[in-house]
Order: C-alpha cells, then sequence, then structure tokens
C-alpha cells in the first residue's frame, strides 16, 4: 500500500457502530435503539432446511460465485411477482449482504476519480464503498422532510459522474421515495447515461394507506442501467445470515463474477439454503411480523414530540427509523456518550450519516423492540433528552 493510498483509506470515516457497541458493553443494561436489526429472528423452515442440508457434501464445497440456480430461481420469481422486474436483460446475483452488492456494483461502473451521487442523510457504509473504491461521493442534500430535491440532483452531475443512489425506504431517516420521484431520477440516469442503483433492503416495511414501496427496475427499457440491491437480513430476521441479492444489467454481469470471486470465490452455500426457505416463507410470513411497527413507530413520535422546539421529526413512512434534528450546542457523539452512561439507552450519531456538524441529531432504531417494551427504551431516550438539551 502506498503512503497516499494509506492516507486516503484514513480519511474515510470509522464505523459507528463498534464505536457505540463497546460504549454499550461497558454499561450492562443498556437498551439499545442504535443498529438496525428487528427483535425477531427468521422462518423456522429456516432451521428446518439448513439442519437438513448440512450432511450434504456440496455444502462443503465451492459454489458458483453467481449463487446456486435454487437460490437465484427463487429470488427471480420473487422479483417478477412483487418488485415487477421483467429480468429479460437482467442477471440476479446473489451476495454475501447487501453492502457487498452495493461494493460490487460500484466496482463495477466507476474508475478511480469518478464521481457517484449520494442523498444526504446518506447511509453511511455508502459513502464508506465510494470512497474505498477511491471514487468521490458527491452529497446531495433532501429537503426539509427527507424527500428528493430533483433539481439539485440534476445541478450536481459532472462529466465524471457515474451513478446515483436512492435507499427507499430510507435508512437512516426513515422516508419513502414516492414512485413519481424514483421515475423521475431514473430518466434523469438515462438521459445523463448514468446508472441508478436503488438500495431496496427495506421494500416490506412501508404501511397501507402510506407511500408504497416503488421498484424503478420495474419501468419499461430501464433495465440496462438500473441496479436493483435487496435484502433478506430486515425482512426475515436474518441479519447474521448475510445473504442478499443484486440485479443488474447483463453486460455488467461478467465484471460483478470477477468482483465477488476475488472477493470470496462464491456466496456461502448454506447461507443460500436459509435464503431458499425464507424466501419460500414469503412476504406472508413477513407482513405480520412487520405491520406492529406502526403501532411502534407513532409511540416513538408521540414520546419525541414531548420535547417541542427542542426536537425536529420529519414523519418517517416507512422502514424503522427515525432520523431527529436536536436544538443543543452539543456534538452528538458526545450526546450519544452521554445518553449511554447516564441513561442506559444508545442511539446513533446523526453525523455518521453525513447529516451537517453543526446540526446535532440522531438515528432512533426501533426495529429490535417489540410494542410492550419500546415503552421503556424510548422512556429512557426521552427522559435523558430533557435532561441534556
Amino acid at each position: 500500500m502506498t503512503w497516499s493510498q494509506s492516507r486516503r483509506i484514513a480519511a474515510i470515516q470509522t464505523p459507528v457502530i463498534p464505536v457505540v457497541g463497546e460504549w454499550i458493553k461497558q454499561h450492562p443494561g443498556t437498551i439499545s435503539l442504535g443498529q438496525g436489526v428487528v427483535h425477531y429472528g427468521p422462518p423456522p423452515g429456516v432451521a428446518e432446511a439448513v439442519a437438513s442440508a448440512a450432511n450434504g457434501q456440496q455444502l462443503h464445497r465451492y459454489g458458483l460465485v453467481r449463487g446456486t440456480d435454487d437460490f437465484l430461481e427463487a429470488a427471480a420469481q420473487k422479483l417478477r411477482a412483487e418488485n415487477g422486474l421483467p429480468l429479460y436483460d437482467a442477471s440476479v446475483v446473489c451476495t454475501p449482504g447487501s453492502n457487498m452488492g452495493f461494493v460490487n456494483a460500484v466496482l463495477a461502473i466507476a474508475d478511480v476519480g469518478d464521481e457517484i451521487i449520494l442523498l444526504s442523510p446518506y447511509y453511511f457504509n455508502h459513502e464508506m464503498a465510494v470512497g474505498l473504491a477511491a471514487c468521490e461521493p458527491v452529497i446531495v442534500p433532501t429537503d426539509a422532510q427527507y424527500q428528493l430535491d430533483l433539481q439539485r440532483i440534476e445541478q450536481a452531475i459532472t462529466p465524471r459522474t457515474r451513478a446515483i443512489v436512492t435507499v427507499s425506504p430510507n435508512n437512516p431517516t426513515g422516508a419513502v421515495y414516492s414512485a413519481a420521484d424514483l421515475t423521475a431520477v431514473n430518466q434523469l440516469c438515462r438521459e445523463r447515461g448514468l446508472f441508478h442503483i436503488s438500495d431496496e433492503a427495506y421494500e416490506y416495511f412501508t404501511f397501507p394507506g402510506e407511500t408504497p414501496h416503488f421498484s424503478p427496475g420495474s419501468l419499461p427499457d430501464s433495465e440496462a442501467y438500473t441496479i436493483s440491491l435487496y435484502s433478506l437480513s430486515k425482512a426475515y430476521g436474518m441479519a447474521g445470515w448475510r445473504v442478499a441479492y443484486m440485479v443488474v444489467p447483463q453486460h455488467l454481469e461478467t465484471a460483478v463474477k470477477k468482483i465477488q470471486d476475488t472477493q470470496l470465490v462464491c456466496p456461502p452455500l448454506i447461507s443460500q439454503v436459509a435464503g431458499c426457505a425464507a424466501l419460500a416463507a414469503g412476504r406472508n410470513w413477513c407482513e405480520p411480523r412487520i405491520q406492529p411497527f406502526r403501532a411502534v413507530r407513532e409511540l416513538v413520535i408521540e414520546q419525541l414530540e414531548t420535547l417541542g422546539d427542542r426536537c425536529d421529526l420529519p414523519h418517517p413512512a416507512g422502514a424503522f427509523y427515525v432520523l431527529a434534528q436536536l436544538d443543543t450546542d452539543q456534538s452528538d457523539l458526545q450526546l450519544v456518550e452521554q445518553l449511554i452512561r447516564d441513561f442506559g439507552v444508545a442511539v446513533m450519531p446523526g453525523s455518521t450519516f453525513g447529516v451537517a456538524a453543526d446540526r446535532c441529531s440522531i438515528r432512533v432504531a426501533f426495529g429490535a423492540l417489540e410494542a410492550g417494551t419500546v415503552a421503556d427504551g424510548i422512556g429512557r431516550l426521552v427522559r435523558g433528552l430533557n435532561r441534556l438539551l
């Protein structure tokens, strides 16, 4: 590694989740409203399928870099039926987590010094991946409600731009982008010769009567420049299994396979067995577990609103996050440490998601708490904020 490479990597932000995790470890009994996980585990069929397959010798060998036929077919059926992706000129690739899918995408489409447009507040691993690829993240703010600012996005495009990234439903804001806005971004990418990377990890985390999830890859003639990312980590409670899938234009398949083969040879076969079982359980298994999140969200918002003008809280329509702007001169990282140390509750600092340093903000993740236990966690948070703000 050259000195300049070392300096470039050192400039990339350190993941904050392990930092907060260490603080939690130092204060036993802390309730975590930090990491983005759900409170339930996988469908029962996952354990059964894995146990049945564990004796198979084929699991101890290498698999195909793109994934097993069984997993890819199960994912393809779901994509056609639920997301409206035709898959005529696109390829499905199994990835060990959606983060790997994003890294695959960036390395496949961009060269050193190229630009990738991220919308702020952004998912911090996306910003890190762009930097690790020696590309430039171009940060475009969303509006006051965390919705897309289409004019700003278009103005940010330069000759070095290679892609626009959207995350809907959004981490960290909980915003859900409308079909009209996502269509506008996708058409802008077509007109300007860019890729649209659509991260849809939280696709099931929307609610009846509110903004529905929309897959840009379903738009006519969009397959040649749309890259779609999906995950089983969230809706199926399978974060530790590291199994996800991406949809790429066929002309990128070889490049993606080169990248994935270099990094890990093939997605773990046992995880793909688990993934097949989860996809067989399907959306009908997930939805009864997700719908109670709506009541939990309302409780979180109701409690945070008791802080009045000290807390600005755009309403989240999806995922299981709230990104709150706080009226204080403290840094968000300092505030997070105090909340853990003195009040036994953990949240994430907004600065790690690209929120301006002069605006103290926190991301509250409520997916790990059930409706019956969320009151304790959010109660600690509100009591702490009442004291600290």
